[in-house]
């Protein structure tokens, strides 16, 4: 079968696009920036393509091929700013009609579970969505989440922070609200599971896993499954928006996501028993089975993608492009040169730069500064990076998102995505026996360059001893 399959950078893309390749279909990868597809991680597949798409542009998805069997609408807006539900209805309207002039049998989307009587605002955009995508030509079947636990998901990622950075939590009344966890592996299993298959075209379907769960169980259980004692204590003055603040804070997520998440966190998320599962030949995983799964890939450094590196809405291909060109003019830069025996050595350690290897020096300083970001609503040093060895361009490395990043070409191109009055470049390249590190920082305003100055004699340190130890022999 010709699959067109869109959102294929994120999260939940990246795990069906390898089971769909192995299965011998052709696959049609629809990504707003092509440049962030790492193909070679696929190997050279013949029946894999990729498209650039802006589903805000309708014009743009005149590129979808118009013999493809059938299309998995995988887009989500949930981590962006602002008024997102607009954007997901029309994003919505422009994909079914693109679909309609083609001659797709079939479209596939994964939606929220929405059985309560008052939704969230994320819940309600996904109801919304999916009455949008039934108002087209081509039959839909559409399968409804909830919580989804595997390595790399926003949900597993937040409760891991949560229950293993804090003993003790004092948590909002919306710790008692239940939902329904389904594993990853399971979520792909139905995703593949109904292509094609009749009696799911224009039909809906909760999926879950076999655990009725509040949030408190979850956490503690989590606990229990990596040996930890923890203590949650409930309280009742607790705020949307202070939940909110203490989510973003403490966990690795931004705060828009924190904010939908906590919205979303009053709503029980139960699913409604259907015979999809006996249809299809699949075995729910536990609850504490996803967790020991998720934490078996993470060992094994095997994680195939995460809820972070995935571009918020109001990132660009333009915005990407602008980023790569590194200014010469108007800006402060740190240029070290190290000779290094070992440039092999060298070049491994650029590119395992960040989460848990650290910086290399001076790391307390780095955390501090993550802290610092978060006080100032950043995105902090919680991040990490989703693979210790290797980088695509896109990927997040703590506070700083990937550019460019070629081993082929020895360069490491990284922006920071922290809090600050100015933007800055930090990139790695090898050249011969040397390793060239700049930072590179273009100043906003006067307040920008009083903040160059202020952290110069931090730089002075930090930056001498990353490239050191980089290009140390040792």
């Amino acid at each position: 079968m010709k699959i067109l399959l869109t959102g294929a950078t994120g999260y939940i893309a990246q795990r069906l696009l390898p089971v769909l390749l192995e299965q011998g279909h052709e696959v049609i990868c629809s990504v707003r920036d092509a440049s962030r597809f790492n193909t070679r991680k696929y190997g050279k597949k013949s029946n894999l393509r990729v498209i650039e798409t802006d589903f805000l542009d309708k014009a743009s998805l005149d590129s979808f091929p118009k013999d493809i069997d059938a299309a998995y609408y995988l887009v989500h807006s949930m981590s962006s700013v602002g008024e997102f539900s607009s954007k997901e209805e029309m994003s919505a309207r422009n994909f079914i009609e693109a679909i309609d002039a083609t001659a797709a049998r079939q479209v596939i989307y994964l939606s929220g579970i929405v059985n309560d009587r008052q939704l969230s605002k994320h819940l309600a955009s996904r109801k919304k969505v999916e009455e949008v995508l039934n108002s087209g030509k081509v039959p839909v079947t559409t399968l409804r989440a909830g919580i989804i636990v595997g390595s790399g998901s926003a949900s597993f990622e937040i409760i891991r922070d949560l229950v293993e950075k804090l003993p003790v939590m004092v948590a909002p009344k919306w710790i008692k609200t239940k939902c329904q966890p389904i594993s990853i592996r399971n979520v792909i299993e139905f995703l593949y599971g109904v292509l094609a298959k009749e009696f799911a075209f224009g039909n809906h379907y909760d999926i879950y896993g076999p655990d009725i769960l509040t949030y408190k169980e979850m956490l503690l259980e989590f606990a229990a499954e990596r040996r930890l004692k923890r203590r949650i204590i409930t309280v009742p003055v607790m705020t949307p928006k202070l939940s909110s603040y203490w989510l973003y804070f403490v966990t690795s997520t931004s705060y828009a996501l924190a904010k939908n998440l906590v919205d979303s966190m009053s709503v029980d998320v139960v699913a409604k028993p259907n015979d999809l599962k006996d249809k299809l030949g699949i075995q729910p995983i536990s609850y504490r089975e996803a967790i020991r799964i998720a934490f078996d890939k993470i060992e094994q450094n095997l994680v195939l993608s995460s809820w972070k590196d995935a571009l918020g809405g109001t990132y660009s291909k333009q915005m990407v492009k602008k980023q790569l060109k590194v200014p010469e003019f108007g800006v402060f830069t740190d240029k070290k040169v190290r000779r290094a025996e070992d440039t092999e050595k060298a070049l491994n350690r650029i590119f395992a730069i960040g989460g848990s290897s650290g910086w290399y020096y001076g790391n307390w300083l780095w955390e501090f500064r993550g802290f610092l970001d978060k006080l100032f609503g950043g995105v902090g040093l919680n991040r990490g990076r989703t693979n210790a060895s290797s980088i695509v361009t896109g990927n997040t490395i703590d506070f700083w998102r990937v550019i460019y990043a070629s081993r082929d070409d020895k360069r490491l191109l990284l922006y920071a995505e922290m809090k600050m009055p100015g933007e800055a470049w930090l990139e790695f390249r090898v050249k011969g026996d040397k390793v060239y590190q700049t930072a590179t920082f273009r100043p906003l305003g006067i307040g920008g360059r009083l903040y160059w100055y202020a952290v110069l004699p931090f730089h002075y340190f930090i930056f001498n001893g990353m490239i050191n130890k980089i290009a140390a022999n040792d």
